[in-house]
């Protein structure tokens, strides 16, 4: 099942170090099919706020991007975004073809006895 490793950036700013990090992460990504859905684009916020940029990149599943961010290569260049960007990260899957949300409803119903 596809997995998304999300970034919310709070407060990117270019410098020569993040520069350096966008120009080499791909190559960080390509040996576990990872690939951009989302990078560089202005953020519509519609509710609440929303300081920053969000960037989403998909892998085949949620171990390939376990081993991606654990790698020894994304982990050399981590840390000029880190020094610079004040942000969240995180890895999480999708859902399967034809999810429907009734029943998580449905299920969630159950577990809490309503």
């Amino acid at each position: 099942m596809t997995a998304y490793a999300i970034a919310h950036l709070h407060q990117p700013t270019l410098n020569e170090d993040v520069l350096h990090y966008i120009e080499r992460i791909q190559a960080t990504m390509d040996p576990f099919g990872g690939r951009f859905l989302v990078h560089g684009k202005e953020v519509e916020v519609l509710e609440g706020p929303f300081p920053g940029t969000v960037v989403v990149i998909g892998f085949p599943d949620i171990e390939r991007a376990r081993a991606w961010y654990a790698s020894d290569a994304y982990q050399a260049i981590l840390p000029l975004r880190t020094e610079h960007i004040p942000g969240t990260a995180f890895l999480v899957e999708g859902v399967p073809a034809g999810y429907d949300a009734t029943g998580t409803a449905g299920a969630l119903r159950e577990a809490a006895g309503l």
